[in-house]
């Protein structure tokens, strides 16, 4: 979400999308849903046990100009690991990396771009995953600020989602053969947290294996989980002026799935995901073993997740995984 936005104004909208609660445009989603959340069938991720990668890589990035139903301009943004030399900025339009890699969709938040989460989303890169941030039409950045569209992004999202996956097997694409379509999560920070959780519930996509909520709610999308069992992550400050802490705590509890809930007792609404120090890199450390454990099948991964959690004492975690 962006900075400029103020506090009061975001928090207005956020309200009204709770009043609101599952519209048409909701119910619209591309999948039917239970009324009531299932109990949690597996204490693992659905991909097979595996290995994550153990080096880092460069970063490759480039740009993807989609558009669903000709009237919602999709413009995505493709993290991506590289060739060469790790460590380095993200270069644009890079040779990728050999290998087979998973796919994470993010949603900024309302007002944001994608760029401006390029710190936290090539780490994910550099750690081997394929990262895609759409900008929606309505809430990002330039649009018309009309929060009630975020019914609409999780649809946007899986449209965006088919439309990666078409690079792996598209001929001369530079991602050709590099993109794992049996491997995917979504992740997604204040809107783009309710966009996540609905692509859990009234947008429920079957082909994603687990989410991260970033200083998310359930406003608008409900908490009815629906399908086979993918682990959440929720990242949320104790101090969120615009989002409340109990909000995103809620929407928390009531996920059937394994789970975990990374606290920030200082964190404020999202700065440790847009600027770089130590909460970034204890975030950023956190959900990666998160995403290696649930898309690479990593069991040592799960394993280092609680130390990474609290390290340095800046977080506290309430680890269901």
């Amino acid at each position: 979400m962006s900075r400029r936005r103020t506090p009061a104004l975001i928090a207005a909208a956020l309200l009204t999308l709770s009043l609101v609660g599952c519209s048409s445009d909701a119910a619209r989603a591309p999948r039917s849903v239970p009324t009531a959340p299932p109990k949690a069938t597996t204490p693992a991720p659905r991909v097979p046990a595996g290995h994550a990668p153990t080096k880092a890589f460069a970063v490759g990035v480039r740009q993807l100009t989609l558009n669903r139903g000709g009237d919602r301009p999709l413009p995505v943004t493709v993290w991506y690991p590289a060739g060469g030399t790790a460590g380095g900025p993200p270069e644009r339009s890079a040779p990728a990396a050999t290998g087979r890699f998973p796919v994470v969709m993010f949603s900024h938040g309302l007002g944001a771009r994608p760029e401006d989460y390029q710190l936290l989303l090539s780490r994910w890169a550099a750690a081997g995953f394929v990262v895609a941030a759409p900008k929606f039409p309505h809430t990002g950045k330039g649009g018309d600020g009309n929060v009630l569209d975020v019914l609409n992004q999780p649809a946007d999202v899986s449209y965006a989602l088919t439309q990666v996956l078409t690079l792996d097997t598209r001929a001369g694409d530079p991602l050709r053969g590099r993109l794992d379509p049996d491997r995917v999560a979504a992740a997604g920070h204040s809107a783009g947290g309710v966009t996540t959780i609905g692509l859990f519930t009234a947008g429920r996509d079957d082909r994603l294996d687990a989410g991260v909520v970033f200083a998310g709610t359930a406003l608008g999308v409900g908490t009815a989980f629906a399908g086979a069992a993918a682990p959440q992550l929720f990242v949320h400050g104790e101090a969120d002026e615009v989002v409340d802490y109990a909000a995103g705590k809620a929407a928390y509890d009531a996920v059937p799935w394994p789970k975990a809930m990374l606290s920030l007792p200082k964190g404020d609404h999202g700065q440790a995901l847009l600027a770089d120090g130590k909460a970034l890199r204890v975030v950023s450390d956190t959900t990666v073993e998160f995403l290696r454990w649930t898309l690479y099948g990593d069991a040592a991964a799960k394993r280092r997740l609680p130390a990474e959690a609290t390290r340095g004492n800046l977080a506290t975690l309430d680890d269901h995984l």
